[in-house]
């Protein structure tokens, strides 16, 4: 039997109490470092909330994608052809088949004035356009600008644009785009003066007042085609549930202040008859500047760069992810990288859900 000194247990001891403050001190740190606190700390991916599948019905044309064949095929039947382009969960493509598509008026009017042919704008089937170009699915959406889905192409029979719809639009407004194209009159007047015809003249009532407006329409010619900041003109109009909602419901939110703070702000009255200057020096009237620019719809935002460049426009109901988006697309200049806004839209709903935040694309604001 080894007898230990009282000097051997105390060093014994001195190493056990050494050790484990070392192993505590081992455990903090691991605890609060920053790459550990961080990891620990990270927030749970956020909900992607809204999108819809889509079910395209089955009376639509099955296409070999040679669009003037198409186009032929439709005027031998006393038809017109009619493009729409979607994309994989769109909740505004689901509104159309579920709200337009189920009015039995639209539908018989689509089955017997039109042939139909669904795109998909991020597809890769083979399209051969009116002029004998071959592009995929995305390539062609790519060429003709496609922002917004549903897009929308009424084609005449000799192939071309009747009329365009960027975005979703309601039954009512989809029946006036279809009566317009039945009756071909897009050689007659504009779609917004058909549309003027047809709803009589513009409500007297006035348009909706902001303190976020930059000033007077009469101020616009004061920023002389560039500016500090970015541009966004508000096309409305008078007696405007949808303008109201857009300013009321939408524009109000603390993000969509931020982002607007960072606009010269201009709202036109798009019936309007008053005189004013265009950033261009151009001497126009309310009415005569949204029939130069294809106005049709209230309320339709332009948003300009700020050198003047038109960089997109909203020109149907968007809810408040996509409205927020398309001011940050250009306040944040990304569309000088990213060509695509449905691309730009993805990456930044993306980046909201990494950070742990839920990201509604069909928030209910009415």
């Amino acid at each position: 039997m080894v007898l230990k000194s009282n000097h051997t247990i105390s060093l014994q001891k001195h190493w056990l109490l050494r050790a484990i403050s070392l192993a505590s001190i081992t455990l903090l740190i691991l605890f609060f470092h920053p790459a550990v606190k961080a990891e620990e700390s990270k927030p749970e991916r956020g909900e992607f909330i809204g999108a819809m599948d889509v079910e395209y019905p089955d009376w639509f044309k099955v296409s070999f994608m040679e669009l003037e064949e198409d186009v032929a095929e439709a005027a031998a039947e006393g038809k017109r052809l009619m493009l729409i382009f979607h994309q994989s969960g769109c909740p505004y493509c689901n509104a159309f088949v579920e709200r337009n598509l189920a009015q039995k008026d639209i539908e018989e009017t689509l089955k017997t004035k039109f042939d139909v042919i669904e795109l998909n704008m991020w597809g890769d089937r083979e399209v051969v356009s009116v002029g004998g170009e071959t592009y995929s699915e995305k390539e062609f959406a790519k060429a003709l600008s496609v922002q917004f889905t549903p897009t929308i192409l009424f084609l005449n029979e000799q192939g071309k644009l009747a009329l365009r719809l960027n975005g979703y639009y309601g039954p009512d407004r989809f029946r006036a785009a279809l009566e317009y194209v039945t009756n071909k009159m897009e050689d007659q007047q504009a779609f917004s003066e058909f549309l003027e015809a047809k709803s009589g003249p513009a409500s007297e009532q006035s348009l909706v007042t902001r303190s976020y407006f930059t000033g007077p329409i009469e101020q616009l010619s004061d920023r002389p085609g560039a500016g500090d900041k970015p541009l966004l003109v508000l096309f409305e109009q008078g007696d405007c549930k949808n303008c109201e909602t857009l300013h009321d419901k939408i524009l109000s939110k603390p993000e969509s202040q931020t982002l607007l703070s960072e606009f010269d702000v201009y709202q036109i009255d798009m019936w309007g008859h008053d005189s004013f200057k265009t950033p261009a020096g151009v001497d126009t009237t309310g009415r005569e500047w949204s029939k130069e620019l294809d106005v049709s719809y209230a309320p339709t935002m332009i948003l300009y760069a700020a050198d003047g460049t038109e960089v997109i426009r909203s020109e149907s109901f968007f809810k408040t992810f996509h409205t927020q988006s398309i001011l940050d697309y250009v306040v944040s200049e990304a569309w000088r990288e990213e060509a695509s806004f449905q691309r730009y839209i993805s990456a930044r709903a993306d980046e909201f859900r990494e950070q742990g935040e839920d990201v509604n694309i069909w928030d209910k604001i009415e």
